[in-house]
């Protein structure tokens, strides 16, 4: 992933009467990201390029690409056999 340290400004960022926090960065020319991370250990992100990351806190992420193709990755509650392939099609 590229690294961007810097070139953006903080918009906003705090905590919730849940626990759970948030920031926002401001990248200029429309494109803004921002995060969660919830008490019980799942986070969130949007990116300035359209991509999202959710990682659920047990062990199991999903990525969407600014194309909107999602990966998912990690064990999850591991139901099923091990030979399904996950469809690229799942919305």
């Amino acid at each position: 992933m590229p690294s961007q340290n810097g070139g953006y400004s903080y918009k906003s960022s705090g905590t919730n009467s849940q626990g759970n926090h948030y920031c926002s960065r401001d990248y200029g020319n429309d494109s803004n990201s921002y995060h969660y991370s919830n008490s019980d250990g799942s986070y969130y992100y949007s990116n300035p390029d359209g991509s999202t990351y959710y990682n659920n806190g047990g062990g199991s992420s999903t990525y969407t690409s600014p194309s909107g193709n999602s990966y998912s990755s990690g064990s999850g509650s591991g139901s099923g056999s091990g030979g399904s392939a996950s469809q690229g099609s799942q919305k």
